[in-house]
């Protein structure tokens, strides 16, 4: 297994995403787009976790810096409100993120998802719904809300992991996300999870001091299952 740094930008902003390699040949290349936090340990350990199982990963960076702890989670919030207010700058961000990805070397251009978590569940969402050529993605605990764009035909296999009581996502935005891949043409799946929250990946979501927000071993568990069967439907 092999870690680096990539450097990159975006619209004038210095980004560092890491790329993990499997010190192989890979099956695939997975993109990972972190919490609203930014690239953490948390990232990298599904990225290392998934390069023990044969797939490449770029974590990927959206901008600039993580945040540690609750003493900076209004600044957090503050960059992802930036992003979230801006659908089609958010869209060219990800796209961007998809070229650096194929730009590496031993990537596959025809073999990329993206997974992504709370808001980068958003971001991979987003990235499907703009029509590009990727194999699939895959949202945990991700925010549904479609953004105001012209719909394109989503080419991507879609799958939603979705704890049911978060209360960032209230049942009618699931049925929303239905309709919404159901209309694009797409490949979709979502899966709900019963008395399960937002954040529910996150072994320290508690620690934000947010109603409904915590981590649900058993959801994290099942979710991790189904995105192994899910990339080996994907990639073989």
């Amino acid at each position: 297994m092999t870690e680096r740094t990539i450097t990159h930008e975006f619209g004038g902003e210095p980004l560092r995403s890491v790329f993990v390699g499997t010190g192989g040949a890979a099956r695939g290349t997975v993109i990972i787009v972190p919490t609203f936090a930014g690239v953490s340990d948390l990232e990298m350990g599904f990225a290392r976790d998934l390069a023990a199982r044969g797939y490449s990963c770029l974590v990927a960076d959206l901008w600039g810096r993580s945040y540690n702890g609750p003493d900076e989670r209004d600044l957090a919030f503050g960059h992802m409100t930036r992003l979230k207010e801006d659908r089609a700058a958010l869209r060219d961000r990800m796209l961007d993120i998809v070229e650096v990805t194929r730009a590496q070397e031993g990537v596959d251009p025809g073999r990329i998802a993206a997974i992504g978590y709370c808001f980068g569940g958003l971001c991979v969402l987003d990235l499907a719904r703009s029509g590009v050529d990727i194999a699939g993605v895959a949202s945990f605990h991700g925010l549904f809300d479609a953004p105001d764009l012209p719909p394109q035909p989503i080419r991507a296999k879609v799958v939603a992991y979705h704890g049911w009581d978060d209360p960032m996502v209230p049942p009618e935005a699931v049925v929303g996300l239905a309709k919404e891949l159901t209309d694009a043409g797409a490949d979709w799946q979502i899966h709900g999870y019963g008395h399960v929250g937002h954040a529910f990946t996150n072994p320290a979501a508690a620690t934000l001091g947010i109603p409904g927000v915590d981590y649900n071993a058993a959801a994290a568990r099942r979710s991790w299952a189904a995105l192994n069967d899910y990339l080996d439907e994907l990639f073989g």
